[in-house]
């Protein structure tokens, strides 16, 4: 696999709570530069990093992000604003709870609520999945299915772990409906990159690919 592909199915992305626009602006630069899939960035820099690129490259933000515990309603406000400030694609964080609590109907429905707020824009939902069961990660692959989300994604990068390669193999195994897999948190090195599209990734958030592109120290996200 090419550099070029695997760079085309990037989300590069900086999601720390100290990072500052030079520091978003420079992953702008990068994203645009070396073809990536979107910028994932807060919400607080979606309007001023939208103009900045000028369409060159999707601009992404994370919403009930990383815990999930708001309401549907906050999320959906979040939404709608990150919308109208200029993002393309919206990842949100499920209450991981309802999921615990077998309440199946709430998660769907907020997911749905999300997918309407985000104004047609692509919807990735992430799940956290270090902190479900098999059975819970099998049970989300089946309610994303169902719902009018676009992604399932596997982390917030700010939990206990990231993506794993089992992770996604059991994404790919239980998805169905179109639905695509996001892998984010952990990834590293090119190999990684490469086993986790093969896999069946078609997104993967990180800020260590085109780190190591550009032959820098590989950390982060």
């Amino acid at each position: 696999m090419d550099i070029e592909e695997i760079l085309s199915k990037v989300d590069h992305t900086l999601l720390s709570q100290a990072a500052t626009w030079d520091e978003i602006r420079q992953i702008c630069d990068d994203g645009i530069k070396y073809g990536c899939a979107s910028v994932c960035i807060p919400a607080s820099y979606v309007r001023q990093a939208a103009e900045y690129v000028g369409g060159k490259i999707p601009v992404c933000t994370v919403i009930g992000f990383p815990n999930g515990y708001s309401t549907t309603a906050a999320k959906c406000f979040e939404a709608e604003d990150a919308v109208k400030n200029g993002a393309e694609e919206i990842d949100m964080v499920i209450n991981i709870g309802a999921l615990r609590d077998r309440k199946y109907d709430y998660v769907l429905d907020e997911i749905n609520a999300v997918k309407k707020s985000c104004g047609g824009k692509l919807l990735k939902v992430i799940i956290e999945t270090c902190l479900l069961t098999d059975e819970e990660k099998i049970k989300m692959c089946e309610i994303v299915s169902e719902s009018e989300a676009d992604f399932i994604k596997t982390s917030t990068g700010f939990s206990k772990a990231g993506a794993t390669r089992e992770d996604v193999a059991l994404f790919a195994k239980h998805v169905a409906n179109g639905t695509r897999i996001k892998a984010a948190g952990g990834i590293a090195s090119l190999e990684d990159a490469e086993e986790f599209i093969r896999l069946g990734a078609d997104r993967l958030g990180t800020s260590r690919i085109v780190k190591l592109i550009k032959n820098e120290e590989a950390q982060g996200y």
